[in-house]
């Protein structure tokens, strides 16, 4: 048994330090609460705890009350994946929309009012953003979370997210290291594995990360992938190589490594969620995010209890620990003393998200197409959600297009019958047809077949990523499904 430096009671404040764990419901639990006072330093906040930005502020004061330096973290990106939104859609288009436009001012101006309204409700801490390079069309968990699959737009969008939202005192997380875009399996789900050699990983997938750490992101987050090329035993977020020696030695990184959610399949269902915990710390990861799936009391014991066996065992070295803990505190230190208030903040933009999706908009016409004038039928063909994205939050451009011509309706389908089920809802009425990433789904081409077949008056609207060629009377490229993007759609849609 090692032999302890320090006090068994600072052991486990340490091991609660590296902890991010989420919780159930709108208003802090008793045992959360308690657990701060015991040494817990982190909370991370997902769409299960949030109903508007007010009662966000309320649950953030009441957390601070408890301990005032306390990182309260969020997995905001704009765009599909909101939180902060997580009821209406997002106000701010996601990356691929702001790579569309390919406006590094607007990105930073996008990152920045986002980071605003995270902080006015009391958020310091984002896991955003994806700075992944989306060279598998077909990747199933990254898609619009990516800038684009151009290694130097990600690289250069990626620096100005990070400096845009960290000027408004929120610290960024970029992510998911060494790069998941290359990937055909989701990590919820499974172990993902990346078969390139060193020099491409070196020249695509490192290169945004390298543009994040040169423009001071406070932390960064590992993915749950295999690479081969950098360790052919162990996945990204237990490895030691590409942690410490890749990371934190060629990339020369300092800051707050965190790692990806230790209960997704990649980890929890190879390794199990204790061993994983403390293989990460080991390897160099400083904090662990856990809570998307696992949010209870029983969790941050059974996690914190498996760091201090760790480090009595030996597998793990007390100093490993102590470091990573002293991280934490430190991006503490960083995101209380740039709260708003302690150096004031931007003027408030909170028209850049509009403005950005409208940008974003890439609109095909075929031949002659006029504005749509009278109520429509909106046809949703809606594929099965990542995890990442959920299926909280609403989608599309029924809600926007009601709002501009009132009496449209809507209705979702999918499957190998979709078209037809969506002809026959949809009657005499023109037709607006939703996809999501046509490309990846055959059931979604398909079901487009049978409308333009008997309907070639159809508009497309793509919320995905638009690979698939673009048919229709007129056809709406959105580069992502936030609430603004429907908008835009819509206005395109009616000629406003």
């Amino acid at each position: 048994m090692t032999t302890l430096a320090r006090a068994t009671d600072t052991l486990t404040r340490d091991a609660l330090t590296v902890l991010q764990p989420g919780f159930a419901g709108t208003t802090a639990p008793d045992w959360l609460l308690r657990r701060l006072g015991e040494g817990l330093a982190s909370v991370a906040l997902f769409g299960r705890n949030v109903t508007s930005p007010e009662q966000v502020a309320a649950l953030t004061a009441q957390l601070r009350a408890e301990r005032e330096d306390v990182l309260v973290a969020i997995d905001e990106e704009g765009g599909d994946v909101t939180r902060l939104e997580v009821r209406t859609g997002s106000s701010f288009p996601g990356n691929h929309a702001l790579g569309a436009v390919d406006d590094v001012g607007l990105t930073r101006a996008v990152a920045a009012e986002l980071g605003r309204r995270l902080a006015a409700a009391g958020v310091d801490f984002n896991w955003a953003p994806s700075a992944d390079v989306n060279s598998n069309p077909d990747n199933p968990v990254i898609g619009v979370r990516s800038f684009g699959a151009d290694t130097d737009l990600v690289a250069r969008h990626t620096a100005a997210y990070v400096t845009g939202m960290q000027s408004a005192g929120v610290a960024t997380c970029t992510k998911h290291f060494p790069g998941h875009g290359d990937t055909g399996i989701d990590s919820h789900h499974a172990m993902p594995r990346i078969d390139v050699d060193a020099d491409v990983l070196a020249g695509r997938d490192l290169a945004p990360f390298r543009a994040a750490v040169a423009a001071g992101t406070r932390a960064v987050m590992s993915a749950h992938i295999l690479v081969p090329a950098l360790d052919p035993d162990l996945p990204a977020t237990l490895s030691r190589r590409i942690l410490t020696d890749l990371l934190r030695g060629e990339l020369g990184y300092d800051g707050l490594i965190v790692t990806d959610g230790i209960e997704m399949k990649a980890i929890a269902g190879t390794y199990g969620i204790e061993r994983g915990t403390a293989m990460a710390i080991a390897a160099g990861a400083d904090a662990i995010c856990v809570g998307g799936g696992l949010s209870d009391e029983g969790t941050v014991r059974r996690l914190s209890d498996a760091l201090v066996e760790a480090v009595r065992a030996g597998e793990l070295p007390e100093e490993r620990l102590a470091d990573a803990a002293e991280r934490v505190r430190a991006l503490a230190r960083w995101t209380t003393a740039n709260r708003p208030g302690a150096q004031g903040s931007d003027i408030a933009d909170g028209d850049v998200g509009l403005r950005a999706a409208r940008r974003a908009l890439r609109v095909t016409v075929a031949g002659e197409s006029a504005p749509l004038t009278e109520p429509a039928y909106v046809a949703a063909f809606t594929p099965v959600a990542n995890i990442a994205v959920g299926d909280e939050t609403p989608w599309g451009v029924a809600a926007e297009l009601g709002r501009l011509l009132p009496g449209t309706e809507t209705g979702s389908f999918n499957g190998a019958d979709a078209g037809r089920e969506a002809l026959a809802a949809a009657g005499s009425r023109r037709i607006v047809a939703v996809v999501r990433d046509e490309h990846r789904h055959p059931w979604m081409a398909a079901a487009l077949d049978v409308l333009l077949a008997a309907r070639p008056d159809t508009i497309v609207v793509e919320m995905g990523v638009p690979r698939a060629e673009a048919r229709g009377a007129l056809h709406l490229a959105t580069h992502g499904a936030a609430r603004v993007c429907g908008r835009a759609a819509a206005e395109a849609v009616v000629g406003v």
